[in-house]
């Protein structure tokens, strides 16, 4: 059986407009898939259905599509999306009627059930993360377009994947297959160049989107269109496979995919092929992100410029603490970046940055008090005083929490063109998840001499935000350098080059295959990133901050 061509044309809400043209016109493709739905997008899309009911699914697929519908049906290519965000049924409408107004037989089919908002009181949304056979259902009745709201970002090919080789729940490596090559292709450019580590070994200012090539068993080779920018390596394969994981388990709705059994080779230019994945039953319990609102944050940055950085900070520390002793917000953190060189020949780097930022679930303890009090030091405070911008009156922030359900928790129901309603039903065979033990060590390197430099010479690294955690995924790209990274870059190394994750708790997890190590630090992000507890609040450049901390590194590696 030929293999089913699957691509992604959205790697997140607000990615390239003309990726959908780029890939229905750039090569051979029979499903593309469009990603929207990150776990800010969720509370965004939730905020806007506070104003208008209508609101609840990504505006800009719609546009796309006009553009694009008569191609994709002109050339036989199936279109799913989770776009229909908190309005599957919605988004599904919206196209019918762009299809009926452009003359275009399209049928349009969606899934729901994910929407528990109603079973959990005081969120603005709560929806559990579906897997891919309410997809694989919809496409299997002839679907050329399928809507979803939150399923797993991987259950966009595995859904597909499912329909077209008729694969059943209990086809777990077939499963987990797709789903490694479904996570390589979630965030598009990821995986052909964009955010990578080593970005200058080629040309990545418009990188193609990725596409995968799926066979019956699985396995998949992973490429993009001939002539686009941007390149595969096994390197861009490697990075975004640690991309926000944890442990070898990766679990999922439709199946837990072993990532520690992952074998990448080079399968000619721009093209890695992805084998031997392993597969086991999915966890019990469905995952549910519940989105509320913590409450309001305001924000002044002072800027210090000049000699007596650290005497001006504490200037406006004291002018400030009777504002903030009146009314005190529930959490106020100060914190001043060294932005600031000697004898600076601009004003800009002989300048550091003093951030208040401030918290309450009352808008007024964060608004008008705070700002007033900030804004009157324009004229009594130190000596070149200006802020980055006036403060405000105060905005909502959002709180991620997750929860886990029973499967019969959430309906799972295929909704197809024709109006039909297909039940989905639970996984007959489930399995508690359970870490996975480390597997041995390589044997270390011999001793010889060392020279201190960055550990980025030597490793690429990929960091992302799950909740309120972080994961930074390390790999070597030789033997050598895996043999040495695997013995130096322990959890106790990691918390000190990253001080920030000294006082919380760091996994290490080994992945020999793919000769890496990930790291989960638990607690980094505080409640997430729309709380925005950190200066870098997804923690997308992690893991460049540990490739840049220097370390004593054998001179044979570098």
């Amino acid at each position: 059986m030929n293999p089913l061509r699957i691509g992604n044309f959205s790697g997140f809400y607000g990615d390239r407009s003309a990726a959908l043209r780029e890939m229905l016109t750039g090569g051979e493709v029979d499903v593309l898939t469009g990603d929207y739905l990150a776990e800010l997008t969720m509370l965004i899309l939730a905020r806007d259905r506070l104003k208008d009911p209508s609101a609840g699914y990504a505006r800009t697929f719609p546009r796309q599509l006009e553009d694009c519908l008569g191609l994709a049906r002109e050339r036989g290519v199936r279109i799913v999306t989770n776009a229909g965000g908190l309005d599957p049924a919605g988004l599904a409408g919206e196209i019918r009627r762009l299809a009926d107004r452009l003359g275009i037989p399209v049928r349009v089919a969606h899934v729901e059930g994910d929407d528990l908002t109603a079973a959990h009181p005081g969120t603005l949304a709560a929806h559990a993360y579906l897997g891919g056979f309410g997809i694989a259902e919809c496409l299997r009745a002839g679907a050329d377009v399928v809507v979803t709201g939150r399923v797993t970002d991987a259950a966009l090919v595995t859904g597909p994947a499912a329909a077209h080789f008729g694969w059943r729940p209990d086809d777990h490596d077939a499963l987990a297959g797709a789903v490694v090559a479904g996570h390589v292709l979630e965030c598009g450019t990821q995986a052909t160049g964009g955010n990578y580590a080593f970005f200058t070994e080629g040309d990545v200012r418009r990188p193609g989107f990725p596409l995968a090539e799926i066979h019956a068993d699985g396995s998949s080779v992973i490429t993009k269109h001939p002539g686009t920018g941007g390149f595969v390596d096994v390197g861009t394969v490697t990075a975004q496979l640690l991309y926000e994981t944890g442990g070898a388990r990766y679990a999922g709705p439709d199946v837990t995919a072993r990532l520690d059994t992952v074998r990448l080779g080079p399968e000619g230019p721009d093209r890695v092929r992805i084998e031997g994945v392993r597969g086991e039953a999915p966890p019990p319990t469905l995952k549910v992100g519940l989105n509320r609102l913590g409450g309001f944050r305001n924000e002044v940055v002072f800027v210090l410029t000049g000699l007596g950085i650290e005497a001006k900070a504490a200037l406006v520390r004291e002018q400030l603490a009777d504002a903030l002793a009146k009314s005190p917000p529930s959490e106020v953190r100060w914190e001043l970046v060294r932005t600031d060189r000697a004898d600076a020949d601009t004003e800009e780097t002989a300048s550091a940055l003093l951030r208040l930022v401030v918290r309450d679930p009352e808008q007024r303890v964060v608004g008008r008090a705070l700002s007033g009090a900030a804004v009157e030091l324009a004229l009594a405070s130190y000596p070149g005083f200006h802020v980055l911008a006036p403060p405000g009156k105060g905005a909502p922030y959002g709180v991620l929490e997750e929860v886990y359900v029973p499967y019969v928790g959430a309906a799972h129901v295929a909704v197809l063109h024709d109006g039909r309603r297909i039940p989905v039903p639970p996984p007959r065979h489930t399995r508690p998840l359970a870490a996975v033990p480390d597997p041995p060590l390589p044997e270390p390197l011999p001793p010889g001499p060392t020279r201190r430099a960055p550990l980025g010479l030597v490793v690429g690294a990929r960091s992302g935000d799950k909740g309120g955690n972080a994961n930074v995924g390390v790999w070597a790209r030789s033997e050598d350098a895996w043999r040495w990274l695997a013995h130096t870059l322990t959890a106790d190394a990691f918390r000190r080059l990253i001080p920030e994750s000294r006082d919380l708790p760091v996994t290490r997890h080994l992945l020999p295959n793919l000769r890496a190590v990930n790291f989960v630090v638990e607690g980094i992000l505080g409640a997430g990133v729309a709380a925005q507890a950190r200066f870098d609040p997804q923690a997308k450049a992690l893991g460049e901050w540990l490739r840049s901390r220097h370390l004593d590194i054998p001179e044979a590696l570098l």
